[in-house]
């Protein structure tokens, strides 16, 4: 391990969330995993970067789920056992009134032992009012002022905090989402309203496909908060009529990408006349691959952890070893469940897997659109696991979870189908939920999804996907069409978006009655063959591969010895 001087990290990496550790509560859905694996491959490859995001004393909630309902509790952490306190103080301005913003350290250790340093920023410290400190109490606060003043924090107080620890050769300010954009004001501040000098030091990534996802404020709230200190040209660069988070990053930006190839093509529609790259997602494959598959890929294709790509000789792994170690894995997570439900689960059985945000784009009771047809195709053969968070103002989103869990009587004592909703979900259950179950189902709106991930976490694990062709199971799709199923129309059909639910609802039946059932119960080495495939997708989608396509085309890095991605397929 060596040490990296401060004045040598160039690149500053914003994100409002990031998943470090599963019970460190500062992430709350994908933005956050996200930004934890691309950190962890950014210390693997030895990139000279440093990572901003909040510190919040509250994080986002933990989820009871009792009854059908869930229940939102205050997390209670001390996260001073867990990071290191920094002496360092800044100071932002809000209305008429100044306060203080210390920082608190964590280091993400890569696996040669390079370090990147993660600066969370924390408004409660001491010298601060009460209201002052209740800034970082809860991670997206849905306060329209509270919003301002933490993404006003994360953008204008994270180039402060930088500064005054001494990362003063920062080259490249990467704004993980809109919610960093007001670092393009403070850098304007910086170089006497110059947006040329400005742009020549940020870069964007947007991760939301649809309008409606965009942060916007309005202005008389911007210019209440701000006061004298906008800049001149503030609504030239953040919109007319609303101040546009995500118009304020591209306008303050030299380069701007989406994060799949199908969103990258929905984001240039979005923002006509700006140039949006696609770099498609992945996934930090060693943090997010079961130990029972670990130590089989560390016996069968030594120092695969160091360079992916050798995942694709899996085909030297026999089908026998496979499937023991994803029996284990299934094992593990029917354990789980059994000591966190009263439902009755079968690891013998075909096990179909659902966790993610549960939200309508989702459509997370598409499947049930026909129950009885479901239950007469699934009947004593296939049973259900679902798990995911809705955002505690979603009461459409909490009424689905009340729905999924009412089925499971009625599908149990009519078919022998077992159905499970799982609470408290967090990165533990993900990993159990991604390597236990056997198929992965993901049905959202189409081009709703900017990319998605979890569907990647399950290939790595051999968990074969039956997913719409949105985000970036479209890529994978067609890389490998044997790693998985598609669900209804792909992107070449013009009319795909217009379809009824029923259209997919039918397709998803169909599929799953004469393809995926029989070859399950009937064909064993070619469920093992297909499961071969899905883990081989792993050696492009994850994020050593995105880290590197950043470095090249983002970062504008130069190649490093550490870097082996020869981008297969």
């Amino acid at each position: 391990m060596f040490e990296l001087q401060k004045s040598d990290r160039i690149i500053a990496y914003f994100s409002m969330e990031i998943a470090l550790e599963s019970d460190i509560p500062t992430y709350s859905v994908g933005l956050g995993v996200l930004a934890g694996d691309t950190l962890r491959s950014a210390a693997d490859l030895e990139i000279p970067a440093v990572a901003i995001t909040l510190c919040y004393d509250k994080g986002y909630f933990f989820q009871e789920v009792t009854q059908g309902r869930q229940i939102e509790r205050e997390i209670q952490w001390e996260f001073s056992s867990e990071f290191e306190k920094l002496p360092n103080i800044v100071e932002l301005n809000i209305q008429d009134k100044k306060f203080k913003i210390g920082g608190w350290l964590y280091k993400i250790k890569g696996e040669t032992g390079f370090e990147i340093p993660v600066i969370l920023l924390d408004s409660n410290i001491e010298g601060n009012e009460h209201w002052q400190k209740n800034f970082t109490h809860i991670l997206y606060d849905a306060t329209p002022f509270q919003r301002v003043v933490q993404e006003m924090i994360l953008g204008q107080g994270g180039i402060k905090m930088l500064q005054m620890l001494g990362y003063n050769n920062i080259q490249t300010h990467h704004m993980n989402e809109g919610h960093a954009a007001f670092g393009v004001f403070e850098l304007l501040e910086k170089y006497q309203g110059d947006i040329d000098e400005v742009k020549k030091r940020c870069i964007f990534t947007t991760h939301t496909p649809v309008p409606a996802g965009h942060d916007r404020f309005n202005y008389d709230l911007i210019r209440d908060i701000f006061r004298d200190r906008l800049p001149a040209n503030y609504q030239e660069l953040g919109g007319k009529n609303e101040l546009n988070m995500s118009l304020l990053a591209l306008n303050g930006s030299r380069y701007c990408n989406g994060v799949a190839q199908k969103h990258a093509i929905v984001s240039r529609k979005m923002f006509p006349g700006y140039k949006i790259d696609g770099i498609t997602n992945g996934i930090h494959n060693g943090f997010w691959i079961n130990p029972y598959l670990r130590k089989l890929f560390d016996e069968k294709i030594p120092n695969w952890t160091m360079d992916y790509n050798l995942l694709q000789d899996i085909w030297d792994v026999g089908n026998y070893e496979l499937w023991n170690k994803h029996m284990q894995a299934k094992l593990e997570l029917m354990d789980y469940e059994k000591s966190h439900s009263w439902v009755l689960l079968d690891e013998k059985k075909l096990t179909i897997g659902f966790a993610r945000r549960i939200t309508e784009y989702k459509r997370p009771t598409l499947i049930f659109d026909d129950v009885e047809r479901l239950g007469k195709i699934c009947k004593n053969r296939v049973q259900f696991i679902f798990a995911g968070k809705s955002h505690p103002r979603d009461e459409q989103g909490k009424n689905f979870i009340k729905q999924i869990s009412d089925m499971s009587d009625y599908l149990y004592d009519s078919y022998g189908i077992g159905l499970v909703f799982l609470g408290a979900y967090d990165m533990d259950l993900a990993r159990l939920l991604v390597s236990g179950v056997d198929v992965w189902l993901n049905n959202p709106r189409r081009y709703m999804e900017a990319s998605g991930t979890s569907g990647m976490k399950a290939t790595l694990n051999g968990v074969l996907n039956f997913s719409v062709l949105d985000g970036w199971w479209i890529e994978g799709y067609q890389k490998d069409p044997m790693a998985g199923w598609a669900i209804g129309p792909g992107p070449q059909d013009p009319k795909a978006t217009e379809y009824p639910d029923s259209y997919d609802a039918n397709d998803l039946y169909t599929k799953l009655e004469r393809e995926i059932i029989p070859l399950y119960y009937n064909n064993r080495d070619g469920w093992a063959e297909r499961m071969k495939h899905a883990i081989r997708l792993a050696s492009f989608f994850n994020t050593h591969r995105m880290v590197e396509e950043y470095a090249d085309r983002a970062w504008q890095l130069k190649v490093q010895p550490r870097w082996n991605s020869a981008l297969p397929y």
